[in-house]
């Protein structure tokens, strides 16, 4: 517990010294790719070695993989450390979440963490690590922090100086060009029942296009486009959802559409942000929660914390698998967690608290930002009454295809009403298709009316 205190204090001392809206300097921006990895993570492992040195991800994809299989798991034949339960808790809090320990106290007798070796798999493409060195010393954030400029398809900030670049690295964190899924979520009630919504969705990253410029997303001022059209069940089927998100959100606010089967019409639908509940979901997370934050971050106060070691779900391939079932995934209370995997990874932590005079169901959320991928593993949420609220949780792995380390579900824990929301169960479907033809036309209102009628 000292050792973590103390590695805390002295990152958040490095971080408080520094001009919290400087660009990076050359010196700075050297140390890529030497004694930090190309996206800035400490590339050695940690002083006792249950962390390992970053040797660059993973390289290649397990023999007889091919595009379109479900992702093989690389690391089946690591043994289980230990495993942390109710009982033994008190021996691994300096490793856990807030969130975390309050999972084991709302569920004593079920609730359990099997840890695993650590395995820095996270890879992504030569093109994002040059990028983040190209622009290393040009990105910086807009007025208020509520955008960006200077930087395309890298981590904008690989060296984070602040809350707000650290949780922009999060939200532009590569995941390939683009994307179709299929997929559902599942809200179970606490004796388990739940029903299956299922979607299609899309996705274009219009940031990490190959050949995208600065000057060229300045323009356009859209970070990514995304699609989504509920299939099942056929009382929701047809409704769909459409987003164009922005780089600049000063200049031009998150753009929104939905398609509604009743009133078969596209509308405009500025509400789809912040704390409007998420699509389906029995209101059990925001629409900012989904992919753990997205949106315009300008209703909190963002504070880079440090850096420390967590106990965090990492390489997720047993829960990926296809030879898994949805009811073996979901249980009451929380997800089998004998289908999941923890290890002990470093990262960053951010905390954000609402601004006086805005409002949002959430007055704080706490993140905790893995450094080798800037994906979001652990965000702790709290209420107005700055009770804990909600832990979410992303379970990811190495796509080989991209790469990218993504996550492949989601899992979204109120600890008041006791139930919970996974979001993107594809075990029993057809895997992402990083490949798929995407283009503008497909992220326009008229497409999305036919995507309701379809």
């Amino acid at each position: 517990m000292k050792k973590h205190s103390l590695m805390m204090s002295l990152v958040a001392l490095a971080i408080s010294a520094s001009p919290a809206w400087a660009k990076l300097s050359p010196e700075e921006a050297a140390r890529l790719g030497n004694d930090l990895t190309p996206l800035g993570a400490e590339r050695a492992g940690s002083a006792d070695g249950s962390i390992p040195a970053w040797d660059g991800g993973i390289l290649k994809a397990p023999a007889g993989y091919k595009p379109g299989d479900h992702h093989p798991d690389p690391f089946s034949d690591d043994p289980v450390l230990y495993t942390i339960t109710k009982a033994n808790l008190a021996q691994y809090k300096d490793l856990l979440s807030p969130g975390q320990v309050a999972m084991f106290d709302t569920y004593p007798d079920t609730f359990q963490m099997k840890v695993y070796p650590t395995r820095r798999s996270a890879s992504f493409p030569q093109a994002v690590y040059d990028a983040t060195k190209q622009y290393a010393t040009s990105a910086e954030l807009v007025e208020g922090g509520n955008g960006i400029k200077g930087v395309a398809m890298g981590i904008p900030f690989p060296e984070p100086k602040n809350g707000l670049e650290a949780i922009w690295n999060h939200i532009l964190r590569y995941r390939g060009k683009g994307a179709t899924r299929n997929g559902g979520q599942a809200a179970p009630t606490a004796s388990g029942d739940y029903t299956l919504i299922k979607f299609d969705e899309q996705i274009m990253f219009k940031y990490s296009e190959p050949g995208v410029t600065p000057a060229a997303l300045e323009e356009s001022n859209i970070l990514f486009k995304f699609k989504q059209r509920v299939t099942e069940p056929a009382r929701l089927a047809g409704t769909a959802l459409l987003v164009h998100e922005t780089m600049d959100q000063v200049k031009t606010p998150r753009q929104a559409w939905t398609y509604n089967t009743g009133q078969r019409r596209v509308r405009r639908a500025p509400n789809v942000a912040y704390d409007a509940p998420g699509t389906a979901s029995d209101g059990l997370r925001t629409t900012d929660d989904f992919d753990m934050f997205n949106g315009s971050p300008n209703r909190y106060d963002w504070t880079l914390k440090g850096k420390r070691e967590l106990l965090i779900p990492y390489n997720s391939y047993k829960l990926h698998s296809d030879k898994v079932s949805y009811e073996q995934i979901l249980k009451p209370g929380h997800i089998n967690p004998e289908l999941v995997r923890y290890e002990k990874h470093r990262v960053w932590v951010v905390e954000a608290n609402l601004k006086p005079g805005l409002r949002h169901i959430y007055k704080k959320r706490v993140f905790f930002i893995d450094e080798d991928s800037w994906q979001i593993a652990i965000a702790d949420i709290y209420d107005n009454r700055d009770q804990l609220y909600r832990v979410a949780m992303a379970h990811a792995l190495n796509y080989y295809e991209v790469p990218t380390l993504w996550s492949t579900l989601e899992t979204y824990y109120d600890l008041q009403s006791r139930r919970y929301l996974a979001i993107g169960l594809d075990n029993q479907e057809a895997m992402y298709d990083f490949a798929a033809d995407l283009n503008d036309n497909d992220f326009t209102a008229t497409a999305l009316r036919r995507e309701g009628l379809r």
